[in-house]
């Protein structure tokens, strides 16, 4: 999300940057800039004028014209600026109420509300700890039924059976008091959505409101419609009390107008953003970091969170403990490195969250993020016996052949990987006998033999 906007901005603010001195008109360039950005960007006309006559005052005022790095203050500004429009700070679930805390998710059909109801749900299973419950009011689709009933087994939550001859209010009833006996903290109810916002549509999700009195009523909207997100969002809130908004399949939208224009027109903070089709594909929404990954300036705080919350600690103790001993990095430890990297979303997920990613020329970041190279060489490993992936000296002419065969990749494949786990191999090697200096070194040479990345 938002790679047209950053690469946009990313030129104005790297000439904005060095500048040891502004004047009026420097800003107002800058600003027209931004303006045309954030237009393209498709975010909602009356969000870009608020936008850019707000930057305008701060930035013509003593804040940045008498600022010592005048360039690095008209930054600042935008990034608070941006911060602002889209909420200022993460809106948190209210659960805090007698248990279970009924969640209702409203939205159109194709916004991904029964996708995002099993999202949500692990989400609070994993990271808050809650029992949950999901259970789905959507009689028109009994597909939907059985998709959440699949997406509760996956996740690990209760499923509350639902058919389609029943009444919506009737079910959700019937969910909480069986919520109640099983001491559940959490009830997330899918609702029937329409291709369009219709009277017949509004007259029955406000019933089933009115019924159930849900403590949170989140408004899932696809963030690839634009404009048009914050519009329905709009409509929907102008209909219910919402409480917030979920904006889904970021991961397809690459100008993020949407997730700059819903909080300013509906008034509803955007609570979560759909990441990725995965089943952990759900975040909670930071403007402060995502102003910051807009204006190219990383997002190392969700880095290192995902990295927290999706490395195997007990493996990286396992493989610290080993290297301190001096004992040697095999290709079992390797493949463990490489798996690992995929949990987290594989190198294009990691290098997006890194400041300065808006430099590196589009073709090249594609090239990364379509690359097959992790899962080819966990394949190659994969096809080694388990004497080979200890004793990577075994790995003759003839063997690497077979296991070239085995992973249907070619010898020179193998050969590759090979080179880029003794230089994993040297590196752990150099940690063990220098510590901290050692393994710089070692990461220095890794990067040399990875080759530089062209950065302009």
């Amino acid at each position: 999300m938002f790679e047209s906007l950053t690469q946009r901005l990313s030129g104005t603010i790297d000439r904005l940057r060095g500048r040891g001195r502004l004047t009026e008109e420097n800003i107002r360039e800058a600003t027209r800039e931004v303006r045309i950005a954030l237009l393209e960007a498709d975010v909602a006309l009356p969000v870009v004028q608020a936008l850019i006559e707000r930057i305008k005052v701060r930035a013509v005022g003593q804040e940045v014209l008498k600022s010592l790095t005048p360039g690095q203050a008209l930054i600042k500004v935008v990034r608070d600026e941006l911060t602002a429009v889209m909420g200022a700070q993460a809106s948190e679930l209210n659960l805090n109420v007698p248990a279970p805390a009924v969640v209702l998710m409203a939205g159109l059909q194709g916004a991904g509300k029964t996708t995002t109801v099993g999202k949500l749900a692990r989400l609070l299973k994993d990271k808050r700890r809650k029992k949950v419950m999901v259970v789905s009011a959507d009689v028109y689709r009994p597909a939907a039924i059985e998709q959440l009933k699949t997406l509760a087994e996956q996740t690990g939550v209760l499923f509350f059976p639902s058919d389609a001859g029943q009444k919506p209010e009737d079910i959700v009833r019937a969910a909480i008091a069986d919520a109640k006996k099983s001491f559940v903290d959490v009830l997330l109810v899918d609702t029937a959505g329409r291709l369009a916002i219709d009277e017949a549509m509004m007259a029955e999700i406000k019933a089933l409101h009115a019924a159930v009195n849900p403590v949170e009523t989140l408004f899932v909207v696809d963030a690839m419609t634009g404009q048009d997100a914050a519009n329905t969002a709009k409509a929907f809130g102008e209909a219910l009390p919402l409480t917030g908004v979920v904006l889904t399949k970021t991961d397809g939208d690459a100008r993020g107008g949407a997730a700059l224009s819903v909080r300013y027109i509906t008034g509803k903070p955007v609570k979560f953003i759909g990441t990725s089709e995965k089943t952990d594909g759900l975040d909670v929404f930071h403007p402060e970091r995502v102003a910051s990954r807009i204006l190219d300036m990383g997002d190392v705080l969700s880095l290192v969170e995902q990295v927290e919350q999706q490395v195997d600690k007990d493996k990286a103790a396992k493989l610290a403990e080993k290297v301190a001993k001096g004992k040697k990095f095999d290709l079992n430890d390797m493949r463990d490195q490489l798996e690992q990297m995929q949990n987290m979303g594989g190198i294009g997920s990691l290098m997006e969250k890194l400041p300065g990613m808006g430099q590196i020329p589009e073709h090249l970041k594609q090239q990364v993020q379509q690359s097959r190279e992790v899962p080819r060489m966990i394949a190659i490993i994969n096809s080694m016996t388990k004497k080979e992936r200890r004793n990577p000296a075994l790995l003759n002419g003839s063997r690497r052949a077979r296991i070239a065969a085995g992973s249907g990749t070619h010898p020179s494949d193998v050969n590759k990987l090979m080179k880029q786990y003794q230089q994993m191999e040297k590196m752990m090697g150099k940690m063990a006998r220098g510590g901290m200096k050692g393994m710089m070194r070692g990461l220095q040479g890794m990067m040399g033999g990875m080759g530089r990345m062209p950065f302009r």
